[in-house]
């Protein structure tokens, strides 16, 4: 009789560990790109650099829009690359409500581009682009692993001290968030994330 307990007390456990294992997959999203990241961070440093040199702002805007299209193009393809390694499900719950919660701030960022742009407030636009991708990431990071979340306040103060910095420092702030922290936090979510 007590061989009998102890299996089902066994089975019992087993279950609930497989339950916990499986809530805990279904309710957040593992499929963000540490690698991909850094390749991302990699080619904002050199837009960065770029940019700083150019004469225009039409020209500034045009490499950090050029940025942002190159920036997208690795994001995309290092989550699908790393969805495909980890058998994760890019259109599950999980996966849709990181990219929804994502996107919305992203769109609120183009918007404000073309409106500060055609403005002439050109050099408001680092400190507005850091704060906006600050908050898609921290609300993305909500359903997602935890060096998500913290990467996004780390974007949302820099985007603020951009705010309340010399505008010609733009550049730098760029170069440290879309790069530097890029760079940092993939590394992070390469090494104890799967990649």
């Amino acid at each position: 009789m007590l061989a009998a307990m102890q299996a089902i007390r066994g089975h019992a456990e087993e279950n609930i560990r497989f339950i916990r294992d499986t809530m805990e997959r279904a309710a957040s999203f593992t499929a963000v790109p540490g690698v991909g990241g850094m390749a991302m961070g990699a080619t904002a440093l050199a837009a960065a650099a770029l940019a700083s040199r150019q004469p225009t702002a039409d020209r500034w805007l045009g490499i950090w829009l050029a940025e942002a299209v190159v920036a997208i193009a690795i994001g995309t393809i290092a989550m699908g690359r790393k969805a495909r390694r980890t058998r994760s499900d890019l259109f599950s719950g999980p996966a849709r409500r990181f990219l929804l919660t994502l996107t919305a701030p992203l769109g609120a960022g183009a918007i404000l581009t073309l409106v500060l742009a055609r403005s002439g407030l050109t050099a408001i636009l680092p400190g507005v682009w850091l704060l906006l991708y600050g908050t898609a990431v921290v609300s993305a990071g909500a359903t997602s692993v935890r060096p998500v979340l913290a990467m996004g306040g780390c974007f949302m103060l820099l985007g603020a001290a951009a705010l309340a910095s010399p505008s010609g420092w733009g550049d730098a702030y760029l170069g440290a968030g879309f790069g530097g922290v890029q760079i940092g936090f993939g590394a992070v979510i390469a090494r104890r994330h799967g990649g």
